[in-house]
């Protein structure tokens, strides 16, 4: 599968991910993959849905808001300078993050219609769960997609995917920091690109 289509899937179904530093060891595993059933059966409702274009991004950024470690993933992205922006100036990269990541992999859902997604067992790992599953999309072979979930904010998150070895947390990192580069680290400038981009 050509490598465009795999961050396309991976953005559209998870939209997310970061480093976890709590244990979630106060949730179970039957819990971990319930809330990953949840969020994936989310998303291929909406893609499923036959919604316009635009209110789909919406219900996109409000499944990433519900189901994702939002603040944690946004960190995650912008790295060493999250730990420099006041609490407004961080509040609004993580919204315009928000937006960008729901405009930017939710205008490949036409790719991922009548797909579907097993989930499987969770496991812990490190001082997390990895949760299992695995993707059959329409007329491409099953991809195994391992999701990293833990309940630190008080609620389970998931917080990174792991698809055929791609790990969309240092991918999206990646981008948002060659993003702020060109930018000459201007935050300011990355947010308000970021909220027309995607």
């Amino acid at each position: 599968m050509p490598n465009s289509t795999r961050r396309g899937f991976l953005g559209l179904v998870a939209m997310g991910g970061v480093m976890a530093v709590t244990p979630a060891h106060a949730m179970t595993a039957a819990e971990a993959s319930t809330a990953i059933r949840r969020a994936v059966d989310e998303v291929l409702g909406i893609i499923n849905s036959g919604r316009p274009p635009a209110q789909m991004y919406g219900a996109f950024a409000g499944v990433f808001q519900r189901h994702a470690d939002v603040d944690a993933i946004s960190r995650s992205a912008l790295g060493p300078t999250a730990r420099q922006m006041d609490p407004s100036s961080f509040g609004q990269f993580r919204e315009a993050m928000t937006g960008y990541v729901a405009r930017k992999y939710g205008r490949r859902f036409q790719e991922f219609l009548g797909s579907r997604i097993e989930v499987g067992a969770a496991r812990p790992l490190k001082s997390f769960w990895a949760v299992d599953s695995t993707a059959y999309l329409n007329g491409r072979s099953p991809m195994r997609v391992e999701w990293h979930i833990s309940d630190k904010t008080g609620q389970p998150r998931f917080f990174n995917l792991i698809i055929e070895g791609v790990n969309m947390l240092a991918s999206e990192r990646e981008e948002i920091n060659a993003m702020l580069a060109r930018r000459k680290g201007d935050v300011g400038a990355l947010i308000a690109d970021l909220q027309q981009a995607g």
